[in-house]
């Protein structure tokens, strides 16, 4: 059978892939638009420099410098600054006029001009020189940072929508999760009602007395999981409860449904009794899948230790098996739904169990540590 959860976290991944693939190729685009306008604004700013020396020439009064006035005054986006030899600045354009008269902004400007390009050199006719340094435009900067603000953007607007999905589906999951187990008690009531009644009639026809309390043990079972489907979804009482007792009795259901070759350990200090607020009926079906999975792990053959630890406010209760081991990547994964890695089963039993500690007695319940072909050790901790 095919791993829904492997098929979820697939798509996931594909996903993520192509977003990052469309990240790239939107900086890797920006990036060329950007140098390429850079290389036209070096051209802007060398047309004109040779404006500027243009003008500054004396050898010929009667040149029209109209044409040159105007590639002047067209340079209103690039920052320039104009110097001399000794890097006196000259001229100064394309700056916010309360900079102009800031020395200190000035000269900071200029070593990160310089730091940014070569000067554009301009040699008047009597062999003066001056230098002109520029940086990138508003426009420029903005296109440098646009994508990276884009791409901020849409993964805050996928994340948003992924949440928003991510809630209405849990929600909506829940309903069919509630309805569901709703819907199984009731429609084991009649059943149930129905065996009941004949392990009555049974017992007026004289038939042996260990097969009726066999009998009744399976329906009165039956009457419990019943039970526990029913409180799925509604507010549950929690009530002291002597929970070695509740453990006890479930270790002792379960021993007598697996193998002989299963071993189970139960470990506390103490007196005998230990209280904790608990729904009984919901808690056992925690240990019964806790036990049932460790089963599954050790392939029928192995030792299951239960082990309490009454630290004041909280219970620490260990499942610790011998069986395959879980890989520590898959820790949070195992108590998803529908992740299983057997051939049978939908992959719920880890999953229940952690809605009923977190969600209905507000305890935890995760893997404490597991080693490859050693064994696992699950562990929850309750509120006392």
């Amino acid at each position: 059978m095919v791993n829904i959860y492997s098929r979820k976290q697939t798509w996931k991944f594909l996903l993520l892939i192509v977003a990052v693939i469309i990240g790239i190729s939107s900086l890797w685009i920006t990036n060329n638009l950007v140098k390429k306008l850079s290389a036209e604004e070096r051209k802007k700013v060398e047309l004109w420099a040779e404006g500027m020396k243009q003008l500054a020439r004396t050898d010929n009064p009667n040149q029209d410098i109209s044409f040159v006035s105007q590639v002047i005054l067209n340079n209103e986006t690039v920052p320039v600054i104009i110097t001399d030899n000794s890097d006196r600045i000259l001229f100064v354009r394309n700056y916010d006029s309360l900079r102009l008269t800031d020395t200190t902004f000035l000269k900071q400007k200029l070593v990160e001009m310089k730091k940014y390009c070569s000067p554009i050199e301009i040699v008047f006719p009597n062999n003066s020189k001056q230098f002109v340094y520029y940086e990138d435009s508003t426009l420029i900067v903005r296109l440098i940072y646009y994508p990276y603000i884009q791409l901020a953007v849409i993964f805050l607007f996928i994340l948003v929508a992924y949440l928003a999905f991510s809630s209405s589906r849990k929600a909506e999951q829940n309903q069919v999760w509630v309805g569901m187990a709703k819907e199984t008690a009731h429609q084991l009531g009649t059943p149930i009602s129905s065996l009941m009644a004949w392990v009555e009639l049974l017992s007026l026809k004289n038939v042996d007395d260990e097969i009726l309390t066999e009998v009744g043990k399976d329906v009165n079972r039956l009457e419990i999981v019943a039970e526990r489907f029913s409180k799925i979804g509604s507010a549950t009482a929690l009530s002291p409860v002597n929970i070695i007792e509740t453990i006890n009795n479930v270790v002792n259901y379960m021993q007598s449904r697996t193998s002989a070759k299963v071993q189970y350990n139960i470990h506390y200090s103490g007196n005998h009794e230990l209280f904790v607020p608990i729904n009984v009926a919901l808690f056992e079906w925690v240990i019964e899948n806790l036990c049932k999975n460790a089963v599954d792990a050790m392939e029928g053959n192995g030792n299951i230790d239960i082990s309490l630890y009454d630290q004041m406010q909280v219970l620490f209760i260990d499942f610790k098996d011998t069986g395959k081991g879980i890989p520590k990547s898959k820790y949070k994964t195992i108590f998803q739904p529908g992740y299983t890695t057997k051939k049978r089963g939908w992959g719920l039993g880890l999953s229940l169990s952690k809605r009923i500690i977190e969600e209905y007695h507000k305890g935890k319940i995760f893997v404490k540590s597991s080693e490859l072909n050693t064994g696992t050790t699950f562990r929850i901790a309750l509120k006392k």
